[in-house]
């Protein structure tokens, strides 16, 4: 019985150029209470390996975060099988505004303490007692209301290329620093303001709306879907887009274009650009923004060093990585101090 994946990215990749199908980049989120995650994550691998979706899935007691390709063509049979699941039934699916047949190359279920890393061991803290839940035509109205705090529940890298207007972004690398740090900074605000939240496509705001409701904040609201669903809906109902740049997203493609305006500028020049990339020296693999010039000067690296490294023989690069860790600054996206412009 195969649980686990048996082909590399490079093996998928073929695989998917020869098949020539589309692809559905898809995402969906939903707390609730799982008895058995592992069980109930070996059962999803078999149903959906033999659906050939890939993806990136965390399965906890208190739920399941997904951010999956299924192949077009198997969509109605996907959605079946997750309707046929009772806490799952008509959950909403995150349709990608930008589609990619390669955003995902292998099927990765883990079983995790929680779908979304908080840092909280507050047994009190009930994540089903959420924040109201807003739509994007009533997002728009609350965020031009000069009694609402909109705040963006997201990690620095992600705001830095793309975030709404007037939001306050927080300088973290994590969800976890953010919670604290919030509640301080606007505790004074918890029964005279109302409270918005955003993230990409609702989870961590889930988790936050219930924390701060908590936390005592009496007016909490969260965009539905975040900026994902906010996206689908103003182009559909043809209304006023109020995000600024790209929205970061945690696949193969890094970003989606939701306005033409450029916020962000390179690390390495500080020319406007807003692409995120990852070191090609695969003992730093830093995620940073590059723009196509410093890309070709740098040979697609963040730093000399890792340029010098880059361009030796692969098992040479390879002997070099054996016996040591992954680099720091694979979890300090955008902040090593071989980058001149980072924020």
């Amino acid at each position: 019985m195969q649980l686990y994946n048996t082909l590399s990215a490079k093996e998928r990749e073929a695989l998917i150029e020869e098949a020539g199908k589309d692809r559905l980049t898809i995402s969906f989120y939903k707390y609730a209470h799982i008895g058995n995650p592992q069980l109930f994550r070996n059962y999803l691998f078999l149903t959906w390996n033999s659906m050939e979706v890939l993806g990136r899935i965390y399965v906890a007691h208190e739920g399941i975060n997904a951010q999956l390709s299924v192949p077009a063509e198997n969509f109605n049979t996907f959605k079946k099988h997750l309707d046929s699941i009772p806490f799952l039934e008509n959950v909403r699916l995150n349709i990608a505004i930008e589609q990619d047949n390669k955003s995902f190359l292998k099927l990765k279920i883990k079983v995790r303490k929680k779908i979304v890393a908080d840092g909280l061991n507050d047994e009190t803290f009930d994540v089903t007692n959420k924040g109201v839940h807003v739509g994007a035509e009533q997002f728009n109205e609350l965020i031009e209301d000069e009694n609402t705090i909109l705040v963006d529940m997201r990690n620095h890298y992600e705001s830095e290329i793309g975030h709404f207007k007037n939001a306050i972004t927080p300088d973290v690398d994590t969800f976890r620093d953010s919670l604290d740090i919030i509640e301080q900074d606007l505790a004074e605000h918890k029964e005279d303001k109302k409270l918005v939240m955003y993230c990409t496509g609702g989870i961590r705001c889930e988790k936050a709306s219930a924390y701060y409701k908590h936390k005592g904040f009496k007016n909490v609201y969260q965009l539905e879907g975040g900026i994902i669903e906010y996206t689908r809906q103003v182009r559909e109902r043809q209304l006023e887009n109020k995000f600024l740049g790209k929205n970061f997203v945690f696949d193969h493609r890094r970003g989606e274009r939701i306005s033409d305006v450029v916020i962000a500028n390179c690390h390495q020049c500080g020319k406007p650009c807003d692409t995120h990339v990852n070191c090609a020296n695969e003992a730093c693999h830093l995620l940073f923004i590059q723009c196509e010039e410093c890309s070709r000067k740098m040979n697609n690296c963040c730093s000399m060093d890792c340029m010098e490294v880059h361009a030796l023989p692969y098992e040479e690069q390879k002997r070099l990585r054996k016996g040591k860790g992954a680099s720091n600054k694979i979890f300090k996206k955008g902040r090593s101090p071989v980058l001149k412009y980072k924020k």
